[in-house]
């Protein structure tokens, strides 16, 4: 019998080495593997919006594994439909959007289909998306174009061309580089995350509706971390009071079990015919299973809403912390901003890990700001308990 590998080591290095083991997590709490219990509040980095192993979930992911993991694309199956159609009521808010829907594993991958879905329907040589600086797309190497982050573009250039970028919030510049001749479609996240939950000014968003509209170009938002109840709608886009061609989620859309979805307007769809476009995973039986079952207990429990209360009540307990000087974000998604002439200024990494031997789990997207994520099963206690710890680490 062969001797045991500590895996750890063979894998290749694309993370830094892990603090913390986890092995068993329920509700908004997890387990390392010395058996101490820690408070989430970054579920996974918004996906675990349920929390940990949900018995509803569970139970429908247990079911169908006994019942047919996968079976190809070229064949149907009965669980892909159904989703899509929840979907597109849900981005239709309560009512049929009718818009279809493909079905990937991740956020970039939605978000590959999407910038793919843009190009087919534009046409060749108006293939130009624009998106911000700040935002976050994905990593394969055309979401990772459109990812508005330079510093992670250069060890991987020459990248797929035909990205531009203009800063966040500023409707000035992107209209000057929205040319319709050669841009196909603007990408935003209505909620920058990873860039430290940054909120664009307000009427931003309707304006760049309104500029797409006038110039015959393609709104698409990436929803991957602010969907599903997130922000206190079921998509961040609600707020702005518009709908955009296409949408993206996953994160939270499987609870924890990879997929990922693009939807889009039926007449921007329907630019993808068979063979432009695909995944062997994409809306596979196990996968469909945990989302609808991720779906219809948020829909039972009105996520928003939760999101909303505890968010609201979480905005309130930072704020009295001295050394945070912001709160921005909203819902369940924050960002805890540290007090520029305070001792943690721009450590936000070290307290983030100062928090974790505390028993609190949250981490730093920006020098300067602490991200909080928690399941939107969270209670009230727990946001108390989270406050506390803290307020005790930043003091």
């Amino acid at each position: 019998m062969t001797t045991p590998v500590h895996g750890d080591k063979l894998l290749m290095r694309t993370y830094a080495p892990v603090r913390v083991r986890f092995v068993e997590g329920h509700g908004s709490r997890l387990v390392d593997a010395g058996g101490r219990v820690y408070l989430d509040f970054l579920s996974g980095i918004a996906v675990t919006s349920l929390g940990h192993c949900h018995p509803a979930v569970s139970r429908a992911v247990a079911l169908q594994a006994g019942r047919l993991w996968h079976v190809s694309n070229l064949f149907g199956n009965e669980l892909n439909g159904p989703l899509a159609a929840r979907l597109d009521t849900l981005v239709g808010g309560g009512a049929p959007a009718g818009g279809r829907v493909f079905f990937a594993n991740s956020g970039a991958e939605a978000n590959e289909c999407a910038l793919k879905l843009a190009r087919r329907y534009a046409g060749r040589g108006r293939h130009h998306v624009v998106s911000a600086f700040g935002s976050f797309h994905g990593r394969t190497l055309a979401t990772l174009h459109a990812t508005g982050q330079p510093d992670k573009h250069e060890p991987f250039q020459p990248l797929p061309e035909g990205f531009r970028h203009v800063a966040y919030g500023d409707l000035d510049a992107l209209e000057a580089a929205a040319d319709p001749t050669a841009v196909a479609a603007v990408l935003l996240e209505p909620i920058q995350g990873e860039a430290g939950v940054v909120v664009p000014p307000a009427g931003y968003l309707a304006a760049v509706r309104e500029l797409c509209d006038e110039r015959g170009i393609l709104l698409m938002l990436d929803e991957v971390q602010t969907g599903l109840g997130r922000t206190g709608t079921w998509f961040a886009f609600e707020q702005a009071g518009l709908r955009p061609d296409v949408v993206t989620v996953a994160k939270a859309l499987g609870n924890g079990m990879p997929i990922g979805a693009c939807w889009a307007r039926a007449e921007v769809a329907d630019a993808f015919g068979p063979g432009d476009h695909g995944s062997t995973f994409g809306g596979q039986p196990l996968a469909c299973a945990a989302a609808l079952a991720t779906l219809e207990e948020l829909e039972r429990i009105d996520a928003p809403a939760r999101a909303r209360e505890r968010g609201e009540q979480l905005r309130e307990g930072l704020e009295g912390i001295a050394a945070l000087s912001e709160v921005r974000g909203r819902g369940l998604l924050l960002g805890a901003v540290l007090a520029a002439d305070g001792a943690h200024a721009r450590h936000a990494k070290a307290v983030a890990e100062a928090a974790l031997d505390a028993g609190l789990v949250v981490n730093a997207p920006a020098s300067d700001v602490i991200r909080l994520a928690p399941p939107l099963i969270v209670t009230e206690a727990e946001v108390d308990e989270a406050v506390a710890i803290l307020g005790e680490v930043l003091g």
